[in-house]
């Protein structure tokens, strides 16, 4: 008898526990979301965004996001202008060709 009120008393002290415990409101971001939304911000001047986005994950997971967005990003201008990587990365920084 004492096991079935026990066991009892554990579901509705369960059910009671689960419907107290606070539940995110948000998703979980991967390093990529995180990163788009990073750079993105930061493009747009978007200080708020930038802060929310760097939450998101580890900052060596968004250094890692940003590095692989960058990556993406000069390799696909190097071949839409059909230059070499190098000279699409200089050129996006204002460096003179080597």
């Amino acid at each position: 008898m004492f096991g079935r009120v026990g066991k009892a008393c554990s579901r509705v002290l369960g059910a009671w526990r689960a419907e107290a415990a606070p539940e995110p409101d948000r998703r979980a971001h991967n390093l990529f979301e995180a990163a788009a939304a990073y750079v993105s911000a930061g493009v747009e001047d978007d200080r708020e965004r930038v802060d929310e986005a760097a939450g998101w994950v580890s900052p060596e997971a968004l250094s890692f996001g940003v590095n692989e967005l960058a990556c993406r990003a000069v390799l696909a201008l190097a071949r839409e202008r059909g230059e070499s990587p190098r000279t699409v990365a200089r050129s996006l920084l204002g460096l003179p060709g080597a």
